[in-house]
């Protein structure tokens, strides 16, 4: 089977700058040679370990170029380690996050979704994922060999669940 061509990428616009270090950028991802036409795609815009100086910026970025501002969000500490995981109007939530923990959060990621369905469900995937690394998020977060609830996710959904021979 032939390998499939890298995506490339292509910068369009500065979206945000600081005097220190960091300069945030907007493009997209062309795809490669031998690739398919259209695609259905989970994420509509991402933005991952972005400093939260630059959230305000984005945001309106972001709203002038029409995605939508519903999708995941992950607030990182400085070491980069996510503490926070949520889903919903994303920048308004970061904004909300950044406040109440304003010394230990120092970049966000976000994911904007093509189809809100899918929210819980990354939601639930990615808190699970950093389980201890998550100091504020207490909802859904598992330590420990004990599995989450199954009902985190969609109805619908498939799945396989472990159970102790001698009852849960």
């Amino acid at each position: 089977m032939a390998k499939k061509a890298a995506a490339t990428k292509t910068v369009e616009v500065c979206v945000y700058k600081d005097d220190k270090l960091w300069n945030v950028q907007y493009g997209h991802l062309k795809r490669g040679k031998g690739n398919p036409g259209k695609t259905e795609h989970l994420f509509r815009v991402v933005g991952e370990k972005l400093p939260f100086d630059s959230l305000a910026a984005v945001k309106r970025h972001v709203t002038e170029s029409g995605f939508g501002t519903n999708g995941v969000y992950v607030a990182h500490d400085s070491m980069g380690f996510p503490r926070y995981i949520g889903r919903g109007s994303v920048f308004g939530r970061l904004k909300t996050r950044k406040d109440a923990q304003e010394l230990e959060l120092i970049y966000f990621s976000f994911y904007i979704v093509s189809e809100k369905k899918h929210e819980r469900e990354i939601e639930t995937l990615l808190i699970r994922a950093a389980g201890p690394l998550l100091q504020f998020n207490t909802k859904k977060k598992r330590v420990g060999i004990l599995p989450g609830n199954i009902r985190d996710y969609e109805a619908g959904t498939y799945f396989y669940e472990r159970q102790y021979k001698k009852g849960r």
